[in-house]
């Protein structure tokens, strides 16, 4: 059974969840549990979890006290070795979490080229991938080791040296089908580039992450 930790504040654009737990639950069995109304969630049963993202930032755990929630819930998905994939906020939460730094910075929105690992969770993944953030790992976590960067962000995605965790600062879940309300909401360039999900195929990291936790 694989759990969906949605992330998002009930005012932030739940759409991003609903699009993740699409991919996470696509013909497996699952639920999504929500961290900032139901607090952590029983991982009985559970074979795999996915973190998602959200407006929060890791950092706002005086105005947002279940981010403390979250920081328990990664640090016992490590101890008990349960296969998990953090995005966007759920990357930051995990390095954070075990100790890595995360802090606030330039907004970015487009597609850009990113280096990724020899690792199989990109098995399949070009290197275009879109991005909208602020937020940045600038140190990873405890054991938490880059498996891909970009040109203006070192630690785009991160891997646990022994338990069984990927992080990426990507969404998965964008793809074009997104992109107006995104662009509507966050922001997005204009150019032809930017807007040319062609060869765009972020998508399948999720699949790639099932797969890994045997559950495909």
């Amino acid at each position: 059974m694989i759990l969906v930790c949605d992330t998002m504040p009930t005012d932030g654009p739940q759409y991003f969840t609903d699009a993740l737990a699409a991919l996470a639950l696509d013909g497996r069995e699952g639920v999504v549990h929500s961290i900032p109304q139901d607090g952590i969630p029983d991982l009985s049963g559970v074979d795999a979890v996915v973190i998602t993202g959200s407006t929060a930032g890791v950092y706002e755990t005086a105005d947002r006290p279940w981010i403390d929630d979250g920081r328990r819930l990664v640090r016992e998905l490590v101890e008990r070795e349960i296969p998990t994939y953090g995005v966007c906020f759920g990357h930051q939460l995990v390095n954070d979490a075990l100790g890595g730094t995360v802090e606030a910075g330039e907004q970015k929105r487009g597609i850009v080229d990113v280096e990724l690992a020899d690792d199989r969770i990109f098995d399949g993944i070009s290197s275009q991938i879109p991005m909208v953030h602020g937020d940045y790992v600038r140190e990873p976590g405890d054991e938490m080791e880059t498996i891909g960067s970009a040109s203006y962000y070192e630690h785009l995605a991160t891997r646990h040296a022994s338990a069984p965790i990927w992080t990426t600062q990507y969404h998965p879940e964008f793809t074009v089908a997104l992109l107006d309300r995104i662009a509507d909401d966050f922001g997005w360039p204009e150019t032809d580039t930017d807007r040319d999900f062609t060869g765009v195929t972020a998508n399948e990291t999720v699949a790639n992450f099932a797969r890994l936790a045997g559950l495909d």
